[in-house]
């Protein structure tokens, strides 16, 4: 977990650094045009096989016949949705009513070209538990991408930048992973004997376009009824309040999928895993969403410029119903490594029916009613979940609520501080009241975590320090 995260942590830095910078080049209508073409991708990739791939990751026989047939599947399931872009390019055109979108689409369509060669590396490396040579390979794709946005930014590219930074990362990672896993093997097209992974990858998929529908909702109505400018204020908004379920989570989901299928015989290892994975990532989540809503003013002002002024009120709202989702995305891992991925995908028919539901209804009251709908429909979305989810690994609502209970209150204390202390501070330039609002919250989320929740405080410590039994 510390090679697959803290090298993710560092990529990160190196990619936001760039991110950031490009956000303030590039126009918002730019960002906007961009998050059209991502609601067609974000779909296809849906179905681009990394649920093969972690059917390979569970089985008891991952041999070189298998390994050859997952590379079969994969090179002809992306090769029909490359071809699928293609054709479906010119249709998200004319419901954007945006010609551009057509031909950024048929760019990014090189991506799925990439995807066969990261995904098989990947479940081999996966297996093995070899996180560190992941590890390497995602932050040299990262340190590419970036290097490529800036490039693009600085030399005019315009929404160009934001399609060929992915483009470069992806190759990189593609050719990375395969040297890293020695896994470039002759595909094979015959599939006999591969029908549970077909099945599995087919559940999976399932699941997975249930969580297309809840999470690119917003973007899909959204797109249709605000222009370039606005949506692109929407999406990044959406983008900076994500960054930690994002960006941080899925490398720990990655490592926690392959914990749990190894202990899968175990229920009450599981459990046990799931309750202190669940309380340390939000040990750290909650004061950063907490945190952000706090001071989403100036540190919008700080961080994307003043251009991006609109954002704040949306990043602050945004922000304090994160904590739901970061919690909900943990729920799979533990369920599919059970051998019952049925539930995420229950759990994303439930997403896909209740937040479309709510988007459409608040898209009527502009940004802030899309806002709005996220706390309508992520409570019920989360509570339902929950209840298939956590009976099904072994966990009771209140040993959850237990081991969460520390993190959560300290940080809404530290929230209500550093509003309190914000608005009797006398006017400051954006930089110094960031920096100033944001050392209070870390000195009092640490000293009430010190002063009211040292044992939980210590447990993370000593876990971080490997000395945890």
């Amino acid at each position: 977990m510390i090679w697959r995260s803290g090298t993710q942590i560092l990529g990160q830095l190196l990619t936001w650094s760039s991110t950031f910078l490009v956000i303030r080049i590039l126009a918002p209508a730019d960002y906007g045009l961009f998050a059209m073409t991502q609601v067609v991708l974000v779909l296809l990739n849906m179905l681009n096989g990394y649920g093969l791939a972690s059917a390979l990751i569970q089985r008891a026989d991952a041999g070189r016949r298998a390994q050859r047939q997952l590379f079969g599947m994969l090179l002809l399931l992306n090769g029909a949705l490359a071809l699928l872009q293609l054709a479906a390019a010119p249709l998200a055109a004319a419901y954007y009513r945006q010609p551009m979108v057509a031909e950024l689409l048929r760019v990014q369509a090189l991506l799925y070209l990439c995807t066969p060669f990261i995904a098989l590396p990947y479940a081999l490396l996966a297996r093995s538990m070899d996180f560190a040579k992941q590890a390497q390979v995602h932050f040299v794709s990262a340190l590419a991408g970036a290097i490529t946005a800036l490039t693009g930014a600085y030399a005019g590219w315009g929404v160009w930048t934001l399609v060929a930074a992915p483009i470069v990362l992806f190759a990189t990672r593609a050719i990375g992973m395969t040297v890293a896993a020695r896994a470039l093997v002759w595909p094979s097209f015959d599939f006999r004997g591969a029908g549970d992974m077909a099945r599995y990858g087919g559940v999976m998929a399932a699941g997975q376009v249930f969580w297309f529908l809840q999470s690119q909702a917003d973007v899909f109505i959204a797109g249709r009824m605000f222009d370039p400018h606005l949506l692109g204020i929407y999406t990044t908004s959406l983008f900076l309040s994500q960054i930690f379920v994002s960006k941080f989570v899925p490398p720990l989901n990655e490592v926690a999928f392959s914990a749990y299928a190894r202990m899968r015989d175990d229920p009450a290892a599981v459990a046990a895993a799931f309750v202190r994975g669940a309380q340390l990532i939000l040990l750290a989540a909650m004061p950063f969403y907490i945190g952000l809503a706090a001071t989403a003013e100036p540190l919008v002002a700080v961080v994307l410029g003043p251009k991006w002024a609109e954002a704040a009120p949306v990043v602050h709202g945004l922000a304090l119903v994160m904590p739901l989702m970061t919690l909900q995305v943990l729920f799979a891992p533990a369920s599919d490594a059970r051998g019952r991925p049925g539930i995420s995908a229950r759990n994303g028919a439930t997403g896909a029916l209740c937040l479309p539901i709510a988007f459409l209804i608040g898209v009527h009251w502009g940004i802030l009613g899309l806002v709005a709908a996220w706390y309508v429909a992520y409570p019920l979305y989360l509570g339902l979940s929950a209840h298939r989810t956590l009976p099904a690994i072994g966990v009771s609502y209140a040993g959850l609520g237990r081991a969460i209970a520390a993190p959560v209150f300290a940080a809404l204390a530290m929230g209500l501080i550093v509003t309190l202390v914000d608005r009797e501070l006398p006017p400051l330039a954006p930089l110094p009241r960031l920096a100033l609002l944001v050392s209070i919250g870390g000195a009092s989320y640490g000293a009430l975590l010190f002063g009211f929740a040292r044992e939980t405080l210590g447990g993370a410590i000593a876990l971080v320090r490997n000395r945890a039994g």
